[in-house]
């Protein structure tokens, strides 16, 4: 194939080699083509969908008009730019993250499970705690998965139970309201409930300490990209990962609102004759992953930052609600962040 494609130009330096962005399938042959040299480009199917039907108003969709389009789209050279090796290596952070995300998301499951469980077989355990996810519970929960093993409990056992998993937050006391509340509980007495109890605690341990194997591997690389983008106040390492995983190589972008339009928040506009949208909802197109992190990144940002907190409170005093005003200020921490990767300052001095 190499050679091949090596034959159709010369000089080499004339060759673009374009595909669609196609995740995993996409990932082996576009390392093979990047280690050989060749200018590749990698095109969002969204972007090449709709140029194929501008060239055409038939509904033909085949590999071979898909191949087609493609190269038109290099020849006409729209505004592409070639992958980068700082793109092709910031997979590894991009699956990283993503792979951290997904197992967040997963725990958090499980914790609603255990919420649901607890509420059938010890439903007052609840109100006698500030939460049900702590180390210590999660040890009581799965020794006495019930009201009913509870309330049957040495009281010495209980108590040295109690003191070792909280590190000695809860003592002898709190051992004696948690057994009196079991004694008078309304829980159901279901083995089946209390096995999936202890399974499911069993599996939120294990996903604990994939999550911190995830974190520290994401930490490896955080310290060798030296990025600006956590002296932000309000963005630490995993949220600060996960933005700059999402966005790549910000030499892609020649303005902010090219980023603003890469992570979907963009505007959409509609406007026809005398017709105009009088509410312009974002576009919403783009990394998932990469709005979720730049909305909460905000939140945090806002929370930590005066600057930014005056923003947010000024949109609100404009009428805006909680969430548009949010979106403005998201907006305002992405072209901050664009200014910041760009010129490698900290915040501190680029404030």
């Amino acid at each position: 194939m190499l050679q091949r494609i090596r034959a159709c130009s010369s000089p080499q330096s004339k060759i673009k080699v374009g595909l669609e962005a196609t995740g995993h399938y996409s990932y082996n042959i576009l390392g093979f083509l990047l280690d050989n040299g060749l200018a590749t480009y990698v095109l969002n199917p969204l972007h090449t969908n709709l140029y194929r039907k501008s060239l055409s108003l038939r509904k033909t969709k085949t590999d071979r008009v898909d191949a087609r389009t493609i190269a038109t789209m290099l020849l006409s050279d729209v505004g592409l730019k070639p992958y980068t090796d700082t793109a092709y290596h910031n997979e590894e952070l991009k699956s990283l993250t993503r792979y951290r995300f997904d197992k967040v998301k997963e725990r958090a499951k499980l914790k609603s499970s255990i919420s649901r469980l607890v509420c059938i077989l010890f439903p007052e355990l609840e109100k006698l705690l500030p939460t049900l996810h702590m180390v210590s519970i999660y040890a009581l929960l799965e020794e006495f998965p019930g009201a009913t093993q509870l309330a049957a409990a040495n009281l010495t056992h209980l108590k040295s139970l109690l003191e070792t998993a909280s590190k000695g937050r809860y003592n002898r006391e709190k051992a004696i309201e948690l057994r009196d509340a079991a004694r008078d509980s309304v829980g159901s007495v279901m083995p089946a409930k209390s096995l999936e109890l202890c399974h499911t605690i069993q599996l939120i341990r294990v996903l604990n300490a994939e999550i911190s194997e995830i974190e520290d591997a994401i930490q490896k690389i955080m310290d060798k990209l030296h990025s600006p983008i956590t002296t932000i106040p309000g963005i630490g390492t995993r949220m600060g990962a996960l933005i700059l995983a999402e966005i790549g190589d910000f030499s892609r972008f020649n303005s902010p609102d090219k980023l603003l339009a890469y992570a979907g928040m963009s505007p959409s506009t509609y406007q026809s004759g005398q017709l105009q949208n009088c509410y312009a909802h974002m576009e919403k197109r783009g990394s998932r992953y990469l709005r979720y992190a730049l909305y909460n990144a905000t939140k945090y940002v806002c929370h930590w930052d005066p600057a930014f907190a005056a923003y947010l409170d000024k949109k609100r005093a404009e009428g805006k609600h909680y969430n548009v005003a949010l979106s403005h200020a998201t907006k305002k921490l992405v072209r901050l962040i664009y200014a910041l990767e760009n010129s490698g300052k900290s915040y501190s001095f680029a404030a």
